[in-house]
């Protein structure tokens, strides 16, 4: 009941016209951003950080999380459309999705999911809304040592799930994390890698650090590598899904909001693990196997549901422990910071009033998305047409402007650009960029309490598995860390052994 009570005043705070204003904005920037290919939720927030700077934090956070949900709801339309995923999510629903267009129910494919994705939104924000405060209730009674282990577990599972393999992602963690040790050494007062210049005192500025990476370098690469769509299917009839359609669907909706949320949260999830589960779950208990592949309204309408419940499912370890399990997350959690915020259970003590706020308005966000997604379908294609060299460069253009306007200096400048040509660098040759900006947030954190834990220890190393919480989080860090490897190897070695024997 107390989490009732806190939901209704939170939504008090949501139906502010200013709040709704935000939040209207971040639900059409994150629709907008869904539907171009190559420009996603992440690069977005990224960029409208600077811009944000002085602004109210309740609204920008609404607004983020609003791009956030917007970016999930966008994505579906070009799958089905154009058989070209706007998130990396959407990449399920083009497999049913593009071939419901092409038999001419691109409608009824795109009121599945956009039903699907507010039916599973309504239900995952509940259950955030519901769950938070027991998990902030656990971790109030953490101590340093498991709040480390805690966040080894952040950094693994960050290093596993981004990128192709674990050492690449792991090299772009430890790079975040040498760049957290910049600047003024919070126990001694010691400057670290600041090479006598002056403006390193304080460290890297995250904000420069994401803008750089994402926008700059997604820009970059983007604008380099990505071929234009193909033609565009026209949704031909009406966008009403009929009686047979609504049966097959309500299913798979709810089925998907129940496997997507708890990936979601989890510390190795994700939306886009979600929605692979949510498909192969439809394909195993339909019972229309021979549609699969060509055409399955389930295939729409689970990983739809899955993807954005995971979406919601992720701002779990978000607000209650101040973790990112996905590359917008780990934005936002910058975006937190840059308003003199640490999300994690002191949160909800401290700013509970901007906490029940933002989930509330993700209330309101789904029903503004089922509005602006079905009748403005054809809008959003538009959006298609504007050439890649405006937008592109655009991006780069917005992205410099913001960045020097919030912190004027020539160094801060030259960051930019050369984290950017780093950001370009590594999508280049496949490594990640989301670990780098989650080691430079979260490497002081973990720092520091390791520093606690030890000087309470009086040194002794041992006191970091002397807790049943702690040993098993350092545990299950190690499995994430070496299963995936073992795994890699054997199916490396499987393929060796068949070339080898067809060479025989």
């Amino acid at each position: 009941m107390e989490s009732f009570s806190l939901l209704m005043q939170g939504l008090s705070t949501a139906l502010e016209p200013m709040i709704l204003f935000y939040a209207l904005i971040g639900v059409t920037l994150g629709t907008a951003v869904g539907v171009l290919p190559g420009i996603g939720p992440a690069l977005t927030v990224a960029l409208l950080l600077p811009v944000t700077y002085g602004l109210d934090p309740a609204g920008s956070l609404i607004m983020f999380a609003g791009i956030y949900y917007g970016g999930m709801y966008g994505g579906s339309t070009t799958s089905i459309l154009l058989n070209t995923p706007g998130e990396s999510a959407s990449i399920v629903t083009a497999i049913e999705g593009n071939q419901m267009a092409r038999q001419g129910r691109g409608g009824p494919a795109l009121a599945t999911a956009a039903i699907g994705s507010f039916v599973a939104g309504l239900i995952a924000t509940l259950l955030l809304a519901f769950l938070a405060p027991q998990v902030v209730k656990l971790a109030l009674t953490l101590g340093p040592r498991e709040y480390f282990a805690l966040m080894v577990l952040a950094f693994v599972t960050v290093s596993a799930t981004f990128g192709d393999s674990a050492l690449r992602g792991l090299t772009s963690l430890f790079l975040g994390l040498a760049l957290a040790c910049v600047g003024i050494d919070g126990l001694t007062g010691a400057a670290r890698l600041t090479y006598g210049v002056p403006q390193l005192m304080d460290g890297i500025e995250t904000t420069t650090l994401a803008v750089a990476l994402f926008a700059i370098g997604e820009a970059l690469a983007v604008a380099a590598m990505l071929d234009p769509p193909d033609g565009m299917h026209r949704v031909k009839g009406s966008v009403k899904m009929t009686r047979e359609d609504w049966r097959r669907s309500w299913k798979a909706w709810l089925r998907g909001t129940f496997i997507g949320f708890p990936i979601g949260s989890m510390p190795a999830g994700g939306a886009d693990v979600a929605s692979f589960l949510s498909y192969a779950a439809e394909r195993k208990l339909t019972k229309h196997p021979e549609e699969f592949g060509h055409g399955a309204i389930e295939g729409v309408a689970g990983p739809e549901a899955a993807n954005n419940a995971a979406a919601a499912g992720t701002l779990v370890p978000l607000l209650t422990l101040g973790l990112p399990t996905t590359a917008t997350a780990a934005i936002m959690l910058a975006g937190f910071q840059q308003f003199g915020l640490q999300p994690g259970p002191l949160l909800f003590v401290m700013n509970a009033e901007l906490v029940w706020g933002l989930i509330a308005s993700l209330l309101i966000a789904n029903v503004m998305l089922v509005v602006l997604n079905l009748p403005l379908i054809g809008l959003w294609i538009k959006l298609l047409s504007i050439p890649r060299p405006w937008l592109y460069g655009g991006i780069l253009l917005f992205a410099t402007l913001g960045t020097i306007g919030v912190n004027p200096s020539p160094v801060e400048l030259g960051m930019l650009i050369l984290f950017g040509v780093m950001g370009y660098g590594m999508r280049l040759y496949g490594y990640p960029v989301a670990p780098v900006v989650v080691g430079l947030i979260l490497g002081p954190m973990a720092e520091q309490q390791l520093r606690r834990a030890l000087s309470i220890a009086q040194g002794d190393w041992m006191t970091l598995v002397s807790t049943p919480v702690s040993a098993v989080l350092l545990g299950v860090s190690a499995v994430f860390l070496v299963v995936p490897m073992i795994m890699r190897l054997r199916g490396r070695g499987q393929v060796l052994s068949q070339v080898a024997g067809d060479a025989d």
